[in-house]
């Protein structure tokens, strides 16, 4: 149960002083009957919000998923580029019952894919934790093609895991054993359609790691001798990106759908 001034200013309505001005219309029903006092109790999982005619879903986290284009940093705020904020409805530009709207995680300003935005504070540390191990798949297109052998001491060399040198100012590290699928030889009809919606770029194979370390995708393949020229994340957890989003698109997750995420 929550307060209804407070539930009101946290889905866009303004101020709690905005709030009680709106009760004090009359225009606000809480499972058909007239509310006026702001401070009267509404639970948000049953009851039913109405506003001058209009019924109010209520949230006390949100799922979105986005499909990132190139072009966009993972920020709420930038500078120099846009954020993928920016692609946001103003409907879901205010603070939420369940905290800021924020990134599961990020993505290069370069790569696109599926990106989670959610208030759900516990389940981002869940999933970003080291300790969880939650897989992430990307459809990966390389500058060189390779022989079959050469694919071959790939998909070894990746499932066994392998040292990454140093980039810049971030240490190396021992890669963790991963997956990797070459395209040819991928079953998954769901990752070959995920990847080939795309505004740009060609699919060579698909890698699902299981950690998340600054650029890894790409510090693998060039500690390889390749070099990643195109990068899109396709699945996290069990949840596939929706093929039917094109670049920048979006859409609220469905309740199942937040479970295959962890």
């Amino acid at each position: 149960m929550e307060r209804l001034d407070k539930v009101l200013a946290h889905h866009g309505f303004g101020s709690r002083k905005d709030v009680k001005k709106l009760c004090h219309q009359g225009i606000v029903f809480i499972n058909g009957k007239t509310v006026t006092d702001p401070a009267s109790k509404i639970d948000i999982l049953k009851d039913e919000l109405v506003i001058d005619g209009e019924k109010v879903p209520l949230y006390s986290d949100l799922y979105i998923m986005l499909n990132k284009c190139k072009d966009l940093v993972c920020a709420n705020k930038d500078g120099l580029h846009r954020t993928v904020f920016d692609l946001l409805d103003e409907s879901f530009r205010h603070k939420f019952l369940g905290g800021d709207l924020h990134c599961m995680g990020r993505l290069d300003i370069d790569t696109e894919g599926l990106l989670i935005l959610t208030t759900d504070g516990e389940l981002t540390h869940k999933i970003l934790s080291p300790k969880t191990h939650a897989p992430k798949t990307y459809a990966v297109g390389l500058r060189d093609k390779l022989t079959e052998e050469q694919k071959n001491e790939y998909v070894k060399k990746f499932s066994e895991g392998f040292w990454i040198d140093r980039e810049q100012n971030e240490e190396g590290f021992d890669a963790a054993p991963s997956k990797l699928v070459w395209k040819e030889e991928c079953s998954d009809k769901r990752l070959l359609a995920a990847a080939e919606n795309n505004s740009s770029g060609q699919t060579d194979c698909f890698l699902t790691i299981y950690e998340g370390k600054f650029h890894q995708v790409k510090r693998m393949f060039s500690q390889s001798g390749n070099e990643v020229v195109y990068l899109k994340r396709v699945k996290m957890g069990s949840l596939y990106l929706d093929e039917s989003l094109k670049p920048g698109e979006y859409r609220e997750l469905e309740g199942d759908e937040v479970k295959l995420l962890s």
